[in-house]
């Protein structure tokens, strides 16, 4: 490597860093065609990390069909690199089966049969997913040209090399990667690319792991659901779960089939549980009561959806021009609604028009000139559509159970079966495609939020609003799991395995009896036991993390947990504090010098690491800029390491015009 490469670290080597080194072969002969020195720290085997990788249980799926998995840049994304067209998930598996690609290992017999059954529509294992992730890896580094080396260890600190006030290129931001192998790696750039980390656990969880202990129960804090152990659950025994969101699917997987059951199909198309007689009970409740939304089977009939046209950048600029800062609850909530409600009553009256009482032009334009939340608007929907179950209500959709009281246990039983299997009714048949029309709707403005808003022009209860319950409402929506998994569920309801405890749950420890206590101020009844779950992950948190680079940071001072100063008080979002650029920031907004991140745990907008096809994905979008920044100061250090040799009068060191090419 010649001697003036910059050298560039990726602390994190999972799908997220493996779309930024895409990103740098696609963008390198316009930006640096010269050598670079790049490394890439990952503990799990590169491509899939830890939270995709092959070795988990084999029954975890993606909660996305393998049609609408790429990780490839294509023309849709708004970026200033070029696009690169590749096969997503499912063309992978086809061009593994017919030879067209052939750079894949030797598979397992379970996954050879995987792919060979694979279709577009396939739920496909994370197994198999990580195969495809570390093939997408393995491709990028060989587009970069062989400058790439892994280490197979984890990065515990990093630290400042020389001295920062020096004017020497060598010295000014070059880091110190310290390694928990006992190496270390000097670095021009690092970006930190971690994906979800585990946290201390906060305050509640603390002190329900102590009540546990204290009284020999089962307490599981937040976690990735497949790294917990377990084993103390006996046969039968009654436990407590918070959350019924993705964690939660992967928890009953593990705690049922894991344990030895096994589902059937039924002649009415549902599924029968066959006990092993080693599971526990679970009680299960949550916020809203029920689990996500389920993905959708069904097709569009109208035209496919275009552009947004109530959530657009002129619309934005415009509230930019009358606002100092946006709210997001009073400006921009209005107009996404509006876009979700034109998505899902523009696929309901052109691919249903036997179910409305108006032809499609009428009731667009209508519908164009009126407020979301305005009388006029709910009287010209009334007026159109006969049928009130499908007037689409977004609070109703957020919180089902609004208001409702139950009877006791059965109340709260009968009412969670009976709204799974009205949404498996509307979302896993072909009758009702006006729900993947809301999907799609809420996933474009999803990916453009971030694009259209500038993070700074947002009021700090915004900012934790898009963080927290944006997030959480797209995810309930748009982010669940495959309809076989509420089947699942029902199955194990209906077997005595799985039982439901209401929307509002909380949870109380009982110093005296040593019980944990769920109740629902809506339910009626309570349930004590001696194990409690907490499934979901863990909240991203700098300060509190239990990965040692993010607590590296956080001591140092080189990065920082993202403040906002509300009218109650200053709040931490507890993410890592990037910058536009994704530079990382200290706690007075200042650069730590050519340290930059990416990923979950960060302030940015982007979300996930891989995405749907065609939908102009956040994610890329940032993998591209982030990319492009990295060559461009990589550009820079060598301009000036050649600068300040020729002004020393040392030797330029030759650099052949075709090292380091893509």
């Amino acid at each position: 490597m010649p001697a003036n490469a910059p050298s560039v670290v990726f602390i994190g080597g999972g799908p997220r860093a493996a779309g930024v080194l895409e990103r740098m072969a696609a963008n390198r002969d316009e930006l640096f065609p010269g050598p670079l020195d790049l490394h890439v720290v990952e503990p799990y085997e590169p491509g899939s990390g830890r939270i995709w990788r092959y070795d988990q249980h084999p029954g975890l799926m993606l909660n996305s069909a393998a049609g609408d998995v790429t990780m490839f840049t294509d023309s849709s994304v708004a970026c200033d690199g070029p696009a690169v067209d590749g096969p997503g998930l499912a063309g992978w598996a086809a061009g593994v089966l017919d030879g067209s690609i052939t750079d894949v290992p030797d598979f397992p017999l379970a996954i050879r049969e995987q792919l060979r059954a694979l279709t577009g529509a396939t739920f496909p294992t994370r197994q198999l997913h990580s195969q495809y992730l570390e093939w997408f890896f393995r491709r990028a580094v060989a587009k970069l040209g062989g400058t790439v080396t892994v280490h197979r260890t984890t990065a515990v600190a990093i630290e400042r090399a020389g001295d920062f006030s020096s004017t020497t290129a060598d010295d000014a931001g070059t880091h110190l990667v310290r390694l928990a192998n006992g190496g270390t790696l000097r670095a021009d750039v690092v970006v930190t690319a971690l994906g979800h980390t585990d946290s201390q656990p906060d305050a509640a969880s603390a002190a329900w792991s102590g009540f546990a202990a204290r009284h020999g129960a089962f307490h599981a804090a937040p976690s990735y659901t497949t790294d917990v152990d377990y084993s103390a659950l006996a046969p039968g025994q009654d436990v407590i779960v918070a959350g019924m969101g993705l964690a939660f699917v992967d928890l009953m997987v593990l705690l049922m089939e894991g344990r030895g059951g096994r589902f059937e199909e039924t002649p009415d198309g549902g599924l029968r549980y066959r006990a092993s007689g080693r599971e526990p009970r679970l009680w299960a409740g949550s916020r809203r009561g029920v689990p996500y939304h389920s993905k959708i089977s069904a097709a569009l009939r109208g035209e496919a959806p275009g552009g947004l046209r109530f959530f657009t950048a002129a619309a934005v600029d415009a509230l930019l021009g009358r606002h100092t800062e946006l709210d997001f609850q009073d400006h921009l909530w209005p107009l996404i609604a509006k876009e979700a409600g034109y998505g899902y009553y523009r696929e309901l009256f052109i691919g249903s028009p036997d179910r409305v009482g108006a032809g499609w032009p009428e009731f667009s334009g209508r519908f164009a000139e009126l407020d979301w939340y305005s009388t006029g608007r709910e009287e010209l929907v009334a007026e159109t559509v006969p049928d009130p179950a499908l007037r689409l209500d977004l609070e109703a959709l957020d919180r089902p159970f609004t208001g409702a009281l139950f009877r006791g246990t059965a109340g709260v039983q009968e009412a969670v079966a009976r709204y799974i299997e009205q949404d498996l009714a509307l979302r896993d048949s072909p009758d009702h495609p006006e729900t993947l029309a809301l999907f799609v709707a809420l996933l474009k403005v999803y990916m453009d939020l971030g694009r259209l808003v500038p993070a700074e022009r947002l009021n700090a209860r915004s900012q934790q609003t898009v963080h927290g319950w944006w997030h959480g409402f797209f995810s309930f929506v748009d982010s669940g799991p495959p309809p076989r998994r509420l089947r699942e569920i029902l199955a194990l309801h209906r077997a005595g395995l799985l039982r439901f405890l209401g929307p509002g749950l909380r949870v109380t420890a009982d110093e005296p009896t040593g019980e944990f206590v769920a109740t629902s101020p809506q339910a009626g009844f309570t349930v004590r036991t001696a194990a409690f779950i907490e499934a979901r992950l863990p909240a991203t948190s700098v300060a509190r993390s239990l990965n040692p680079v993010l607590a590296s940071l956080h001591l140092s001072g080189l990065g920082s947990e993202q403040q906002l100063l509300t009218a109650d008080g200053i709040h931490s979002t507890g993410k890592l504090l990037v910058s536009d650029r994704h530079e990382l920031l200290d706690g007075h907004g200042r650069t730590g010098g050519r340290l930059f991140g990416v990923g979950p745990g960060t302030s940015g907008w982007g979300a996930g690491a891989f995405a749907r096809p065609g939908t102009n994905a956040a994610p890329f979008r940032e993998n591209d800029a982030l990319a492009r920044t990295v060559l461009g100061v990589a550009a820079e250090l060598v301009s000036a390491r050649t600068t300040s040799s020729r002004t020393s009068g040392q030797a330029v060191p030759a650099e052949p015009a075709a090292a380091g090419r893509a």
